[in-house]
């Protein structure tokens, strides 16, 4: 009785699985006998193998292994996993609202969010919280892992903190609330004609954020528009149509997606977009998929802006999550979505699932990363875009109107090294923390940091001394080739310290060719118009 009732439970999830994906198999009897072939197999295992099994696990492998036959995207989820993978893009947790970091064993906080349950009750930045609900959490081996298990819980829930503030003990009762995950992480004035908005991901709060952004620079009178989506790995179908709809004059189709047992289902743009006119340049590289994609297609296909960078990731596979009974779920591939001008960008995966997340390994090997005559599309690929009719090709991600090599003149191991061990972070947390109460007094806005603040060979030794004590020996030659990056990121994160993410990015951002040769084609008119014929 045992096995056929588990068998059974799992038979009807299996049925019930197939009745809600609306599959219909070409041959009844055919179907009837893969699910005794499965049942068999189960009870034999559950019979007769030699040593006990975990069903659950056993099933969940099952599940899995029928998803990897399939293509790289159609995947299997454990409860577990799936509120953690949600929360990127529903937007949203419920949490205490600190921007924290762990230093010398102890939690700190680098800021309170503005408006979040923290800031109300007192805590600032700087603030070492070394006691939540009674348990130690200073001098244990904290993880972040461990910390996202103390302080994020139900909304209306409460938190006892422990804090020391300067060696002052404070005690502070902060209740959890909604905390915000923003997926537009800055926007500013590049220039005195453009703005610059750079979205992360597409998330359901995506849309509104893009909205916000612009609305705050609308006084600044912008003429232009940076999008920038690089390392941007996709999301919501949903909000890359409504961004793209913001961008593409009513009624255009900005994409359709289409699959064996889905029909064509096309999205148009549905009204009079916030920025239908003036020049438009969307960044991308090879870490832009999906989403992204869907938008720099429709930009690209409708010749209404320029796309700048390196080919994006290639990912043209829609997904549709389907519920179990116990949390979990699978994410199958239902469709293929086609840009404006009928290209599918889906890069191939006949090779398996380890050549396929290869693929972007294998471009630095063959050159592409350099060189953009590396690149060669099938020509049977070949499409044109819907108003200039320029040649563009589908089958590997989208090919920028610009490329961008990678710059590696500014690399080296050695500061890789000092980034990579938590020592740059290390000595800009102590810093700021060290310094903050003056730095706040003589820098009133990011506008007089970004002036007059500068990184000092005090500071770049400190960052040395601290690189030898994690056994990251002294290069000298090596810190000539990477100074010039390795102050301003400093800059950066200092600023991003001192104020929010989005400074960090205005800061950074100058280092980076692929925006200087943004502004510079927004600068010429004869080069922006060029681009697009």
């Amino acid at each position: 009785m045992r096995l056929k009732f588990e068998w059974s439970e799992i038979r009807t999830t299996v049925l019930m699985g197939v009745m809600f994906l609306g599959a219909v198999a070409a041959n009844g009897q055919s179907m009837d006998k893969s699910l005794q072939k499965l049942q068999l197999t189960y009870q034999l295992i559950n019979s007769l193998y030699v040593d006990s099994v975990d069903q659950v696990d056993l099933t969940e492998q099952a599940i899995t292994g029928m998803l990897k036959s399939l293509d790289p995207h159609s995947v299997y989820i454990s409860a577990d996993e799936v509120a953690a993978m949600n929360e990127p893009l529903d937007g949203s947790f419920d949490g205490i609202g600190i921007q924290f970091n762990i230093m010398d064993d102890t939690l700190m906080v680098v800021t309170p969010l503005i408006g979040g349950p923290s800031e109300k009750v007192g805590i600032v930045a700087g603030d070492r919280i070394v006691g939540i609900d009674g348990d130690v959490v200073a001098g244990v081996g904290l993880k972040n892992s461990d910390v996202f298990k103390y302080l994020r819980g139900k909304k209306g829930t409460e938190v006892q903190l422990e804090v020391n503030r300067r060696g002052n003990p404070l005690n502070f009762t902060v209740v959890r609330d909604k905390i915000p995950i923003h997926s537009v992480e800055s926007a500013y004035m590049a220039d005195p004609k453009t703005a610059y908005v750079k979205i992360t991901r597409f998330a359901l709060t995506t849309h509104k954020e893009f909205l916000d952004a612009l609305k705050k620079l609308e006084d600044k009178k912008y003429e232009n528009l940076i999008i920038d989506l690089r390392g941007n790995g996709g999301g919501y179908l949903k909000a890359a149509i409504d961004i793209a709809d913001e961008l593409i004059g009513s009624n255009s189709l900005l994409v359709y997606t289409q699959g064996l047992n889905s029909e064509r289902r096309e999205h148009h743009a549905s009204k009079k977009g916030k920025f239908e006119k003036g020049k438009l340049i969307v960044l991308m590289d090879e870490g832009s998929a999906s989403a992204s994609e869907i938008v720099a297609g429709a930009v690209q296909d409708w010749d209404r802006g320029i796309v700048i960078g390196r080919r994006s990731f290639g990912k043209g596979l829609v997904q549709r999550p389907f519920d179990f009974p116990d949390g979990s779920m699978i994410r199958l591939t239902i469709a293929q979505y086609y840009t404006p001008s009928g290209r599918c960008i889906q890069k191939d995966y006949s090779e398996g699932d380890d050549a396929y997340h290869y693929e972007i390994g294998q471009r630095y090997l063959n050159g592409e990363m350099s060189n953009s005559d590396s690149i060669h599309f099938d020509e049977g690929m070949k499409y044109k875009t819907k108003l200039s009719g320029r040649t563009v090709y589908g089958g590997g991600g989208i090919m920028p109107d610009v490329f961008i090599p990678v710059d590696t003149t500014m690399y080296s191991d050695y500061y890789r090294d000092l980034v990579a061990s938590g020592t740059v972070n290390k000595v800009v947390l102590s810093y700021v923390d060290d310094n903050r109460d003056v730095l706040k007094g003589q820098y009133q806005s990011y506008e007089e940091f970004n002036t007059e603040f500068e990184i000092t060979e005090t500071l770049v030794e400190k960052l040395i001394e601290e690189g030898e004590k994690a056994e990251i020996e002294r290069n000298d030659e090596e810190l000539a080739i990477s100074e010039q990056f390795m102050k301003t990121q400093m800059k950066a994160l200092i600023a991003r310290d001192l104020f929010t993410t989005s400074e960090y990015f205005e800061t950074i951002n100058v280092l980076s060719e692929s925006y200087r040769k943004a502004l510079q084609i927004m600068a010429t008119k004869k080069d922006y118009s060029h681009l697009l014929k």
